[in-house]
């Protein structure tokens, strides 16, 4: 009998303990009920109002600022345009790399010259090779 009452303390402290802790968490559940509602009502909201408005052909058909729509609504760009973008990133994401790694250079080599240095030339090499791979493939060439 001893050994329940104790076990039953035992319970009680640890609920205590775990209803104060959940207790931290009931503004964020609130957060997430008025959220879910608020997302749920607006789509119900959407579809309500979109079956009592009157749909006609003219409704429907794409709005091109006043004009008539002409040919389809999605142009096919060349796969060029995308290559051009990817370069882009690539020599972009060198920069963004290359200017903290220039600013705090002097204090780094302070520390591991070789490191510092041996990172920054491992990552030009590779960006160099990809840069030779753009030049073959022809990648900067407009006319093709």
């Amino acid at each position: 009998m001893g050994k329940r009452l104790a076990m039953g303390r035992m319970l009680r402290s640890l609920g205590a303990g775990m209803s104060s802790q959940l207790q931290q968490y009931f503004p964020v559940l609130i957060l997430l009920l008025v959220v879910i509602g608020f997302a749920g009502g607006t789509l119900a909201f959407s579809v309500v109002a979109g079956k009592l408005g009157r749909r006609t052909k003219v409704k429907d058909s794409p709005y091109e600022c006043g004009m008539l729509p002409e040919g389809e609504g999605s142009a096919r760009l060349s796969v060029k345009f995308y290559l051009v973008a990817l370069l882009f990133v690539l020599f972009d994401i060198e920069v963004v790399f290359m200017y903290p790694w220039a600013v705090t250079y002097r204090e780094m080599v302070k520390e591991q010259a070789g490191l510092v240095l041996g990172g920054m030339l491992s990552f030009m090499g590779i960006l160099l090779v990809g840069y030779l791979y753009a030049v073959k493939k022809k990648a900067f060439d407009w006319r093709h």
